[in-house]
């Protein structure tokens, strides 16, 4: 039994509450127990500066921020310059995400993923995929219906889930105090049909076994097959 009472391969309790802001296209308040983060999508309807002329591809990128009061000392805004860590996870969101869609069929259109995170225990990278992916769902549709996209880009749903090894057990879902423990640490992206995005696996200490692997990635398997559920 864990410190939150839950077995090693229970998901914390989910939720997630669209519309959360108005003004937004598409707007998601993701809860994976502690982990709180706000997740909006945005649309421009130009593609980005940076990309051919004669490329009529859309794009999709995120940004991510940890809010100054989402840890139980204060952060400070990265105004100026994002650090080392923020850039390696808005460029992960921005990846996971455009792997779920056909950029094609969005063409000449930047849609902006924005996570804030408001209170963080652990697992903000993959609370802030999966409401990134419900986010950007719900703009695209709301595009469609305004007649500013003609099909729909995406392929299938995706979603995300930290694990690792704590104490020698697989554990799902690590909040805080089991990630800052833990032997091997892991964060599983996969679509619905099982293809995988991302599988980073990081031994902290001790090598582990490839048997050990398989396990790591089997259990997020099904931690992802039930958040998907949960969309």
């Amino acid at each position: 039994m864990r410190i939150d009472g839950r077995k090693n391969n229970e998901l914390r309790p989910i939720k997630f509450t669209h519309n959360f802001t108005k003004h937004a296209l598409g707007s998601v308040l993701v809860e994976f127990g502690d982990t709180k983060v706000i997740v909006t999508a945005s649309a421009d309807l130009k593609k980005p500066k940076w990309m051919a002329d004669d490329d009529n591809r859309g794009w999709v990128t995120a940004e991510y921020s940890l809010l100054p009061s989402a840890t139980n000392t204060r952060c400070k805004r990265e105004r100026d310059k994002v650090s080392g860590r923020t850039h390696e996870i808005q460029r992960l969101i921005g990846r996971s995400l455009r792997a779920c869609v056909d950029l094609e069929k969005m063409p000449k259109m930047t849609i902006t993923i924005d996570a804030d995170v408001i209170q963080a225990d652990g697992g903000t990278r993959t609370a802030s995929i999966c409401g990134g992916y419900l986010a950007l769902r719900d703009a695209i549709e709301k595009l469609i219906n305004n007649g500013d996209l003609e099909k729909n880009p995406i392929i299938e749903p995706i979603a995300a889930i930290s694990i690792g090894i704590v104490e020698g057990e697989i554990k799902l879902d690590l909040n805080y105090e089991e990630d800052s423990n833990a032997q091997v640490d892991s964060n599983v992206i996969l679509t619905q049909s099982g293809k995988i995005i991302d599988f980073q696996t990081t031994a902290e200490g001790a090598p582990y076994e490839y048997n050990q692997m398989l396990e790591l990635f089997n259990c997020a398997k099904q931690g992802i097959n039930e958040i998907i559920s949960k969309y």
